[in-house]
């Protein structure tokens, strides 16, 4: 089968995803070509696992001269593949303008509104009318696709990476971060809009009791950083903003559970990366977090700060409720999908 993949300016979680498929693909005999922005191709190499790699600008604004081209060079180099599947909304709406009928598979839902927003609204219904089939990271997505009449919605299969073993203790890492006797809630995030970390600061102000005040650890770059820092030291809040790191496992091992207060996920990485290490979550109600958390952390409401300090306080103040939540963790990490599940998945997708 020859099967030509189509990105955009790819986060770290699709091009991860992107790259799994690449490689399950190659090694089962299929001829894979991937088309994309150069960036793209640099930063996960699709050339070393196999495949063929042509850059073609798919940006993440508008730009009509630039989309036009696209999309011709879209309907050029696919002429002879029997499946298309881009990866991202706009993506898949260039490759559904440049062939009619592509694989689709929507990562991430709108946080804003405006004329993004009607951008945005604009490129769902070209995915919708003209994808053969659309894949959604979570029900919502799902559900609004299907609204807006798209002819096949079917659940994406994200494989979740095994994390690697930790280099370092638990204790080596609250040393480093001089979190003394108190315990460590990890966000693993961008520093960007769609996180809710307006919501992670007004829950590390408190109130807390006096000696139990846990040190809240984020670790991710983006463009909220100056901000969030400037409000973290004008308040003296119990955060300390690590930047990007690439020791997440160790982070995991050192902290009570993960805090992800976004206002929309799809299917995050993080997420599952925790709960293979037994870590438990307490995390917003929104996306594809219930499905991936079941029963393995806390459920909030986005943005109610209240309630998320609550459920911490309740991790840090109940042992057996952190027990339990840990044990689940461990067991939902078992059960999650692995790249050979993916890529069965979407043959399955490309054979119907």
């Amino acid at each position: 089968m020859r099967v030509a993949f189509v990105l955009g300016t790819a986060s770290g979680g699709t091009g991860r995803h992107v790259l799994m498929l690449v490689e399950g693909l190659v090694k089962l005999g299929h001829q894979v070509l991937v088309i994309g922005p150069g960036s793209v191709g640099e930063q996960f190499s699709f050339g070393e696992a196999g495949a063929r790699f042509v850059e073609v600008p798919v940006s993440d604004r508008p730009d009509p001269v630039n989309d036009v081209r696209a999309v011709l060079a879209i309907r050029r180099l696919t002429r002879g593949a029997d499946v298309v599947h881009a990866h991202g909304l706009r993506a898949g709406a260039l490759a559904a303008l440049g062939r009619r009928g592509p694989v689709v598979t929507l990562h991430n839902a709108l946080t804003t509104g405006g004329f993004v927003g009607v951008v945005y609204g604009v490129l769902e219904r070209i995915v919708a009318r003209r994808a053969g089939h659309v894949l959604t990271v979570s029900p919502d997505l799902g559900e609004r696709m299907r609204r807006l009449g798209a002819r096949d919605v079917r659940a994406a299969l994200i494989a979740a990476p095994v994390p690697r073993p930790a280099k370092r203790t638990p204790q080596e890492i609250r040393d480093e971060l001089k979190a003394g006797e108190r315990p460590i809630v990890l966000t693993v995030a961008r520093l960007a809009q769609q996180k809710g970390l307006e919501t992670l600061l007004d829950v590390a102000a408190g109130p807390w009791q006096e000696g139990r005040e846990p040190l809240f650890v984020v670790a991710g770059g983006g463009p909220l950083q100056g901000e969030l820092q400037r409000r973290i030291d004008a308040e003296g809040l119990p955060v300390v903003l690590l930047g990007n790191r690439d020791d997440v496992p160790d982070l995991l091992g050192a902290a009570v559970a993960l805090l992800m207060p976004s206002r929309w996920e799809g299917q995050p990485l993080t997420l599952r990366e925790a709960l293979m290490t037994g870590t438990p979550a307490v995390a917003s109600d929104v996306g594809g977090i219930p499905e991936i958390l079941g029963d393995a952390g806390i459920l909030v409401p986005y943005g109610d700060t209240g309630r998320f300090r609550d459920a911490v306080r309740e991790l840090l103040e109940e042992l057996g409720t952190a027990r339990t939540l840990a044990e689940a963790a461990g067991r939902r990490g078992r059960e999650m999908p692995d790249g050979d599940d993916a890529v069965t998945n979407v043959l399955g997708v490309y054979r119907a």
